[in-house]
C-alpha cells in the first residue's frame, strides 16, 4: 500500500500534537493535585489554632506532656479535637436571659373627702413572647471508631485520624504514628517557646471540591484540543507536504529520466537546505553518468577503429595474395605476421583494463629492489634510443629502492613507458632516469624533452585512446591505452603514477611506490 508524504506529515505532525498535549495535561494535573495539596493541608493546619491554644494552656499548668495519656494515644487527639469542637457548639447553643417585662403605671386616685379605700392591685399586662432560639449548629460527625484505628492516608483519611501530637524533640506524644506520607507541622508555642508540633498528614489525593472541579473541567477541554490539534495537523501536514512535494518530486522525475538514459538532465539548486544539496549532488551524479556514457561511447569508438586498422591491413594482404597480386614469400608473411601481432596486443592490453577495471588483475605483491630493474630495462632500450638520436642518462641509485609489489608487472609498466618515450621524443633529445626517497616511498623519475604536453591535455593521458596528436607524433603508432595501463597497473599495487611537464621540455612520468620497511 503507497502511503503518501503528505499523510505521513499528517500523521507524525498530530501524534507529536496529542503527545504534547496529554503530557502537558498530564504535568498540569499533577502540579494541580500537588498546589491544591499543599494549599488544603495548610487550611487543616490553621483549623488546629484552637486546639494548639489548648493544648499550649495545659502545658503550661503542668510543666510538661505528662497530660497525655499512656494508653489511648491513637484517638486522643481526636477525643480532645471532638471536645473542643463540641464546646463551641455548646457556647452557640447558649440562650441568652430573656429581658424583665416592663411595669404598667398604676392610675391616679380621685379626690375624695372619704377615707382611702384599700389600694387595688394592677393586673399586670401579659409578658412578651421569648425570642426564638438560634437554629441548632450541626457538629461535624467524628469518624467512627474503625477509622480512626486504622486510617488510611492514601484513600483521603479525615482530619480527626491524620493528626499528630510531637513532641520539641519530634517524638511521637499522641495521634496517628508518622507514616511514608510527609508531615505538615504547626508550632505549639509557650512564651515564644516551641515546646511542640502539631503535624498533619498530607493525603495522596486532595479533598478540596475546587481542585476535583478544576480537573474535571480540564477533562472536558481534551476534546476541543484534540480536535484543534487534528486541524492543526491537518494544516501544518499540507503546508509541509507542499513544501517538500515539488522538489521530491522534481527528483523523482529526474531519476526517471537517467533511468531512462537522458544523461543532460539537470535539476534546479534553489535551494538552501538539504534538498538543495540534494539535487546539487543529483547533478553531479547525471554529469557523471553523461561523461560515462560519452567515454563508454567513445571507447567503442576507439576500439573499433583500433581493431579496424590492423584487421584491413591484414585483410588487404590475404586478398592480394589470393588474387595472385602478391606471392607468399618471407616479406610478405612477415608484414601480416606484424599486423597478427599488433591487434594480439592490443586485445592483450584492453584484456588487462577490463580486469583492471573490476579489481581481478593478478599481481602478486613481493619485495624487491626496484631501481636495478629500472636501470636494466632502461638499458634494454638503450640501442634503441641511440638509432632514434635519444641520448639515455641514469642518475644515482638512490639510498633505499626496496618495495613491496609485483616484478613482472612493474617491468610491463617500464617498458611501456620508455616506449612512450621512444615513440612521442624528437631527435636529438635525451632521456633520462633518477630515484629519490620521499618519505617512506620510492619516487622513480622519467624526463623527456621536447616536444611537451599541453597543461589541459596533462589530466587526460591515463584516459583510454587519448593520444595529444597536436604535439606529440603519432608515426610511431600505438593505440592510446599504454598510459592508462600503466596508471591502472601502479594503483592495483598500491602506488601513483603523475603526469608533468620535464624541467628537459617534455614529459615527466612520476612512479611512487611505498617502501618495503
Amino acid at each position: 500500500m503507497k502511503i503518501s508524504i503528505g499523510l505521513r506529515l499528517f500523521a507524525s505532525v498530530l501524534l507529536s500534537i496529542l503527545a504534547v498535549t496529554a503530557s502537558a495535561v498530564y504535568l498540569l494535573r499533577q502540579n494541580v493535585l500537588e498546589s491544591f495539596g499543599d494549599y488544603a493541608v495548610q487550611i487543616e493546619l490553621d483549623r488546629l489554632e484552637e486546639l494548639s491554644n489548648e493544648l499550649a494552656r495545659r502545658y503550661a499548668r503542668h510543666g510538661d506532656w505528662r497530660f497525655v495519656p499512656a494508653r489511648g494515644q491513637r484517638d486522643w487527639i481526636a477525643r480532645e479535637l471532638a471536645r473542643l469542637q463540641g464546646e463551641r457548639a455548646a457556647r452557640v447553643l447558649a440562650v441568652p436571659p430573656a429581658p424583665p417585662a416592663p411595669e404598667l403605671a398604676a392610675p391616679a386616685a380621685p379626690a375624695a373627702p372619704a377615707a382611702p379605700a384599700a389600694p387595688v392591685s394592677p393586673v399586670a399586662a401579659p409578658a412578651p413572647p421569648a425570642p426564638p432560639a438560634p437554629p441548632a449548629v450541626p457538629l461535624p460527625p467524628l469518624p467512627p471508631p474503625a477509622l480512626r484505628d486504622a486510617p488510611d492516608p492514601d484513600e483521603g483519611a479525615s482530619l480527626q485520624s491524620r493528626i499528630t501530637l510531637l513532641d520539641a524533640d519530634g517524638k511521637l506524644l499522641a495521634g496517628r504514628p508518622p507514616g511514608s506520607l510527609p508531615l505538615a507541622r504547626r508550632p505549639i508555642l509557650l512564651d515564644g517557646r516551641t515546646v511542640g508540633y502539631l503535624a498533619v498528614a498530607r493525603t495522596a489525593r486532595p479533598t478540596d471540591a475546587l481542585a476535583y472541579a478544576f480537573l474535571a473541567q480540564l477533562k472536558a477541554s481534551l476534546w476541543p484540543i484534540a480536535a484543534a490539534g487534528v486541524i492543526l495537523s491537518a494544516l501544518a501536514a499540507s503546508l509541509l507536504a507542499s513544501h517538500f512535494r515539488r522538489p521530491i518530486g522534481r527528483l523523482a522525475n529526474g531519476a526517471r529520466a537517467l533511468a531512462e538514459g537522458r544523461f543532460e538532465t539537470r535539476l534546479p539548486q534553489e535551494r538552501s537546505d538539504e534538498l538543495g544539496e540534494l539535487a546539487g549532488h543529483f547533478n553531479m551524479l547525471a554529469a557523471r553518468l553523461e561523461g560515462a556514457e560519452q567515454a563508454r561511447r567513445q571507447w567503442v569508438a576507439d576500439t573499433s577503429h583500433e581493431l579496424r586498422t590492423p584487421l584491413a591491413v591484414l585483410r588487404a594482404q590475404l586478398e592480394a595474395l589470393q588474387d595472385g597480386v602478391r606471392k607468399a614469400d618471407p616479406e610478405h608473411v612477415a608484414a601480416m605476421l606484424r599486423q597478427v601481432l599488433a591487434l594480439s596486443k592490443l586485445i592483450d592490453e584492453l584484456y588487462a583494463l577490463a580486469r583492471a577495471d573490476i579489481k581481478a588483475l593478478d599481481c602478486r605483491r613481493e619485495p624487491f629492489d626496484l631501481w636495478p630493474l629500472a636501470r636494466e630495462e632502461a638499458q634494454a632500450f638503450a640501442d634503441r634510443f641511440q638509432a632514434a638520436g635519444l641520448a639515455l642518462e641514469c642518475g644515482d641509485a638512490p639510498p633505499r629502492s626496496m618495495v613491496l609489489a609485483d616484478p613482472d608487472r612493474m617491468r610491463q609498466v617500464l617498458r611501456n613507458l620508455f616506449e612512450n618515450c621512444l615513440r612521442y621524443t624528437s631527435a636529438p633529445g635525451c632521456v633520462v632516469l633518477s630515484a629519490q626517497v620521499a618519505g617512506a616511498a620510492l619516487a622513480l623519475t622519467i624526463d623527456d624533452s621536447a616536444p611537451g604536453v599541453p597543461a589541459e591535455a596533462l589530466a587526460r593521458l591515463g584516459e583510454r585512446f587519448y593520444r595529444v596528436d597536436a604535439s606529440r607524433s603519432r608515426l610511431g603508432g600505438g593505440a592510446g591505452l599504454g598510459l592508462a595501463l600503466c596508471l591502472r597497473l601502479v594503483e592495483a599495487q598500491g602506488g601513483q603514477l603523475r603526469f608533468e611537464h620535464s624541467p628537459l621540455g617534455g614529459l615527466r612520468v612520476t612512479l611512487a611506490l611505498e617502501l618495503n620497511q
